[in-house]
This record gives structure tokens, sequence and C-alpha cells, in this order.
């Protein structure tokens, strides 16, 4: 069965970030057209499709797979398609005629196991970042986030800038899946130093739900760091918790932290 396809004129919330793959000028240099929208926000476009289909259930204990392989750029209509199987939905994102990023997202038929925090290491961000390499990011190291209190009016920017269109969001002041993906980001960029790098994939098992007034962290630990094709990937392992207390997602994210092309312009 095939879904309706569901689009979003694509928005980079990042121009001015501190990653300068989403600025035009550098990611021009790097070879795109422009600066891309960040990984987060497309996965929050693909979101749409299992929260329309399963509702609030998804988001409490569903799964969501995304791997992206071309840009989307801003202002162009990002097309989330979805095609129903034996095992839940085949998610494609296109964009100007172009493949941009493909996934899954199921709902488990049974209860879910619930990782217990004690598993995680609960440690603050660095306070002195230094710039990101195999010493910095050692496999093993554990990453934390600055906390992020979920107010009213973040979550009204959050759902505008997602250009989300599902009212239960803002109905009943559920996080969006975007901002809980946004966290492993920030086990990154809260301790190491990343002028131009790329969320290239995260695999998603909702663990429960955040709402507006919960104060969210990370506890991420560092699983893969190597290289491959010329860049250098990270791969994390981490859980996000809402008041230090629920787990919230489970999710392994990938990234190249050093393209290629920051190597041969060194």
């Amino acid at each position: 069965m095939t879904l309706s396809p569901y689009q979003v004129s694509a928005f980079n919330t990042a121009k001015a970030s501190e990653n300068k793959i989403h600025d035009d000028a550098t990611a021009q240099r790097f070879g795109f057209k422009g600066g891309l929208v960040g990984g987060v926000h497309v996965y929050a476009y693909m979101s749409h499709m299992p929260t329309e289909k399963w509702g609030r259930a998804w988001l409490e204990r569903g799964t969501g797979e995304a791997k992206f392989g071309k840009p989307v750029y801003e202002g162009d209509i990002a097309e989330v398609s979805a095609v129903e199987d034996a095992n839940g939905l085949e998610l494609q994102v296109n964009s100007d005629g172009v493949l941009c990023a493909t996934g899954r997202a199921g709902m488990p038929s049974g209860a879910i196991a619930i990782p217990s925090l004690a598993d995680f290491k609960a440690v603050a961000p660095r306070t002195d970042r230094a710039p990101a390499d195999e010493k910095t990011m050692a496999i093993g190291d554990w990453l934390g986030m600055t906390p992020l209190l979920v107010t009213p009016e973040y979550q009204t920017q959050d759902i505008g800038d997602t250009r989300e269109t599902l009212p239960l969001y803002l109905n009943e002041g559920i996080v969006h899946p975007g901002t809980i993906l946004r966290c492993c980001n920030w086990a990154l960029t809260h301790n190491v130093i990343l002028p131009a790098w790329m969320h290239m994939g995260s695999t998603v098992q909702n663990l429960g739900l955040a709402r507006v007034g919960d104060t969210l962290n990370v506890r991420a630990r560092v699983t893969k760091n190597y290289e491959h094709k010329g860049h250098k990937w990270v791969e994390i392992d981490a859980l996000v918790v809402a008041n230090e207390a629920t787990a919230v997602a489970r999710v392994t994210h990938i990234a190249i932290y050093r393209p290629r092309q920051l190597a041969e312009a060194a």
C-alpha cells in the first residue's frame, strides 16, 4: 500500500551555525549547490509519515531509520513518500528530481526493551572543546550536552522550522522527533570543534514521550571512529533522556566529522 506523499518546503535553520556545511559559500566550495538542510530536519520530515499512520504510539515505541545520500536545499520541495509492507513503511525523500534520503519506520507488535539509565554514563559537555579527531572522539569516550529546557516558545519555533502540519505536537505539547534526534548532534558539537561536518544517518528506537517543560539531555558513547573514502567518520550509541529520569530514544548516530575536502584544503 502506498500512502499519499507529504511535501515540505525545506528550511535551512543552521545558516549561521558553526557547521559551515550549512553556509552557501562553504558548501559550494565542497561541490554542493548551496548550504545543506540538516539531516535532523530531513529525518523530521520523514517522521511525519509514521506519525500520521500510527499516531502517538509510534512516538512512544516505534522505530525509525534514515540514510542521507544527497543534499536537500532550502526552498526546494522535499517530498516524502511511504510504501507499506509487512515490516512497516519504506520511506524515501525526493527533492528536485533527486533521491536524497531513504529509510524505514516500524511499529513493534509487542513490548520493547527499555535500556537502563545506569548503563549510559551521564557526563557534562567538555568545557574546552578541541578539534574533532581520533583522540578527542576516541572509541569508548562518553559525551554529554548542554541540557535543553523545552519551553513553549522553543516548541512553537521548532514546529514552525520543521514545517510540521500534524496538530498533536502543539495540541499535546509533545516534543518533535527532529528535536530528539538533534540531541545526538549536540553530543558531538558540544564536545568537539567541527568546522564542516555532515550527519549521514541514524537508526532510532523511540522509548517514550518528551513534553514541553521537560529538560532533555543525552548520554552517548563513541562506538566507531574510522576513515572511509577519504572522509573521517564517527558513530555514537546515544540515549536521549528527559529530566535525567526517563529514556526517550536510543539512537545509533553516524556522521562524517571531517570531509575529505577539508583534508585536501589543509
